[in-house]
Parts: C-alpha cells; sequence; structure tokens
C-alpha cells in the first residue's frame, strides 16, 4: 500500500484519504497502525466492489444518509464502508478473517 504524503488531500479536518488503494496523507498528520488498518480495510472494499461500485455505492449511500441526518460528518460515520472501517480498525488481524460483504450487515440508517 502506498502512502502520498501531501497538503492537498484530504480536506482538511481528515487525516488520510485511499483513493485507488493509495493513501493520501495531509502532511500535519502521520498515521498509526489503527489508520493504516481502516484505510486497508476500505481497499478490501474496494476490491470486492471492483472499485468503480464501491465508489458509486459510497456516494449514494452518503447522500441518502445526508438528506437523512442533515449533517455531513455524522452521515459520513453512518455510510455502510465506514461503519466497517471504525468498528474493526483497533482489530489488527480483521482482514485475515474477513467475509466478503461484511459491510452489507451495517447498512442502516
Amino acid at each position: 500500500m502506498k502512502l502520498i504524503v501531501n497538503k492537498i488531500l484530504p480536506t482538511k479536518g481528515f487525516k488520510a484519504i485511499n483513493l485507488l488503494g493509495i493513501i493520501f496523507v495531509r502532511k500535519e498528520y502521520s498515521l498509526s497502525k489503527v489508520d493504516i488498518n481502516h484505510e486497508r480495510i476500505h481497499t478490501h472494499q474496494m476490491l470486492e466492489m471492483l472499485i468503480i461500485f464501491f465508489y458509486l455505492f459510497y456516494l449514494i449511500e452518503w447522500v441518502i444518509k445526508l438528506i437523512y441526518y442533515r449533517d455531513r460528518m455524522k452521515a459520513y460515520r453512518n455510510i455502510s464502508f465506514e461503519r466497517e472501517a471504525f468498528f474493526y480498525q483497533h482489530d489488527l488481524y480483521y482482514l485475515n478473517k474477513r467475509k466478503h460483504y461484511e459491510w452489507r450487515k451495517l447498512i442502516r440508517l
């Protein structure tokens, strides 16, 4: 997994963003093993959804949650992909036992 440290991506307030399996990290942050595990979970989600469907579903789910919660951070935190990544980010062995499409169990409003 490649890490690119920069001052543009992601937007302020976020440490990192995973785009196509490449992690972009804001210059003012460093990533812990937990942060990297969070992003690795996203990479597995992307691959199982053939990348394009991951981004489409992510965006659609975020818009639906934004309408529901009327708060972009609450909408972001409740996207099923993020819920899986946040829930399991501390389990550094999670990806060894993760079942395909595990994020589906976390879809809710």
